[in-house]
């Protein structure tokens, strides 16, 4: 049940801001709550590339957030999903028809094309699409315009981006099904460790996210905040006899602390809990997802007009969150939310 927009405003007004966060963690240099782009900004450009990361950045974007997946080659490319079918144009390619195929990924069946069957020469030669067409028509007219790029690349990209804008653009990857590619012998943190190594990415330049908690302490030590993903069903499926339940309780939150910086709970997790005011007692930094301006994505009382996929209130929804005392929201549209950030 949905709470009335006067009573969810009433709420976020009585619960407290965070008064202390890590000093280690990733900071902007305005004030209010950091605007990270997911995929980019994927509500206007296709994700994942570089026109979505390129414009999150040009409007104002503190962090990209690149998902990574392996090649064949072991080279981390960043994609939505190991399974590019509906990010790419590998169906229209058919020297790759015979690699359609069907896989168990976190136990569950998959059928398409996999980052982990194609090198990376053979995955350049493919051009990223709209994910969601019927809902984001407006982004087709890029379908076809993109390659798949490297975090190597978003790296090189974002660092550029911070010299045209003349402030810092962090990167934000997250290791998606790390332990599938640990039994198919694709580790994913070895190889993200090296690159952030090599790239010397210190604590403004790189937050390391991951839903499964062993893959986030794989990643201990390198000197960069680490973030923990929390979704709202189930649990992480490294730690099969843990749910998310279990870790966003003051138990669960304090065992997070012990590792990570940040926790990033589905949006909804957030409001009408004690979740934020708990995980701010823990010393944890809040930053939700995902926050889009599609009246399908928005609670009842932000829609506006009747067309599931016509624009609602996104800025009354951002406000919420922001009187709330979120660090950080994570969206596809960081223009809206750096707007609404300005007041």
């Amino acid at each position: 049940m949905h709470l009335g927009r006067r009573s969810l405003l009433l709420a976020a007004a009585a619960t407290p801001a965070a008064a202390a966060v890590p000093a280690h963690a990733a900071q902007a240099s305005h004030a209010g709550p950091l605007v990270i782009g997911h995929r980019g900004a994927a509500g206007w450009r296709p994700e994942h590339t570089a026109a979505a990361y390129t414009y999150g950045a040009r409007t104002g974007a503190d962090w990209i957030e690149p998902d990574l997946v392996p090649t064949k080659d072991h080279v981390l490319v960043v994609r939505h999903e190991n399974e590019i079918s509906q990010t790419t144009d590998v169906a229209s390619h058919p020297e790759f028809a015979a690699r359609r195929t069907t896989k168990t990924v976190d136990g569950n069946p998959v059928t398409g094309w996999f980052t982990e069957d194609f090198t990376l020469a053979e995955l350049k030669t493919l051009r990223a699409v709209e994910r969601l067409p019927l809902v984001r028509n407006r982004n087709t007219v890029f379908d076809g315009r993109h390659e798949v790029l490297t975090f190597q690349e978003v790296v090189d990209l974002a660092r550029r981006l911070s010299r045209t804008y003349g402030r810092t653009i962090a990167v934000f990857p997250e290791t998606k099904h790390p332990t599938y590619f640990r039994s198919i012998g694709l580790e994913l943190e070895p190889e993200l460790a090296r690159l952030i190594r090599r790239n010397r990415l210190g604590p403004r330049e790189c937050v390391v996210q991951s839903f499964e908690p062993t893959s986030l302490r794989r990643m201990t030590g390198l000197g960069v905040p680490l973030w923990q993903a929390l979704g709202t069903t189930g649990g992480p499926y490294d730690l099969p006899s843990t749910t998310y339940r279990d870790m966003m309780t003051p138990a669960g939150l304090a065992e997070i602390a012990r590792y990570a910086d940040w926790i990033g709970p589905d949006k909804s997790s957030i409001v009408g809990t004690s979740l934020l005011a708990d995980a701010h007692a823990a010393g944890l930094r809040v930053g939700p997802y995902t926050f889009r301006a599609e009246n399908q994505f928005l609670a009842a009382e932000f829609r506006r007009g009747t067309g599931p996929d016509d624009f609602g209130d996104a800025f009354a929804e951002y406000a919420l969150y922001y009187r709330l005392g979120v660090d950080a929201v994570v969206t596809d549209f960081p223009d809206l939310a750096v707007i609404a950030r300005s007041g």
